[in-house]
């Protein structure tokens, strides 16, 4: 493929969580279709190895780096942007606001800590991702940037309520990050995912994995590549026209109910699963 067939040749991307899973998955396709691309994220042994691994998949003259980042704090999100910055030849266009994390448990028994850990990552991070990420897109011209949502923003998940919260917040923000930045010629739209194997969801049992697939109506579990090929077209000059968008890939789930974690959160929790707190 010549420099000339690369539709992204030219760009520069961010991509939070890009070491692992469907972030990793996202910036591959990114850098195959010419893009220069910075990954961020906690660990640098992971983030070294993804990073040779893209280099030797970029396509023209896309460049690869990294940067260590929490999204939770804003001088290591503002690093980030300024390494992506000087990735490619010309600032930053693209950013994918991957990073995120979750948990099990009824709400009457989440402590503060474990809230606002879920929150900080996932919603706060997102904030902090496109606050920085989108000012230096429009500094640089106009772009796209994309949220991984979740299903759980879609259809209840019981026992996951912080993620959900998160989730369905990061969606609202993207709508509105999408209102205010079109002056700037800035796109900003979410994706959410269904179950997708990653390495989170190998701890998953057999028993939950069975109920998400009789609630699909294309019912078999996503692949990292699935959800990245949504990420790319909306990333991409072939959705020039779409902004403000929160877009289900996850096999009809969002149709249907959210899975059924009491098993797990039964053994885990025992009577707070029903609501029986005992007093302190």
């Amino acid at each position: 493929m010549t420099a000339t067939e690369l539709p992204l040749a030219g760009q520069t991307a961010l991509i939070t969580g890009g070491a692992t899973g469907i972030g990793l998955e996202c910036a591959r396709r990114l850098v195959e279709d010419g893009a220069s691309v910075t990954i961020a994220g906690r660990r640098e042994d992971r983030l070294q190895a993804s990073r040779d691994e893209l280099a030797t998949q970029a396509a023209g003259d896309a460049e690869v780096s990294y940067a260590i980042c929490d999204v939770a704090d804003e001088e290591q999100v503002a690093a980030a942007v300024a390494v992506a910055v000087d990735t490619g030849p010309s600032g930053l266009h693209l950013c994918v606001a991957s990073a995120g994390g979750g948990g099990v448990g009824p709400v009457l028994t989440t402590s503060l800590e474990e809230w606002n850990r879920i929150l900080g990552t996932n919603l706060t991070g997102s904030f902090l991702t496109f606050k920085h990420a989108g000012a230096a897109i429009a500094r640089a011209g106009g772009g796209s940037m994309v949220a991984i949502s979740s299903i759980a923003a879609a259809v209840t998940h019981r026992f996951m309520a912080p993620y959900c919260v998160s989730k369905v917040a990061i969606d609202a923000l993207v709508r509105n990050l999408a209102d205010e930045l079109g002056v700037a010629g800035v796109r900003v739209n979410s994706v959410r995912p269904g179950f997708v194997e990653t390495e989170l969801m190998e701890l998953v049992d057999d028993e939950t994995r069975a109920d998400y697939l009789s609630v699909m109506p294309v019912s078999r579990l996503g692949e990292p590549a699935d959800v990245a090929s949504l990420v790319r077209f909306l990333l991409g000059p072939e959705s020039s026209w779409i902004t403000g968008t929160n877009v289900s890939v996850d096999g009809g789930h969002h149709l249907r109910r959210g899975p059924n974690f009491e098993p797990i959160a039964r053994v885990l929790f025992g009577a707070a699963v029903d609501g029986v707190i005992p007093e302190a």
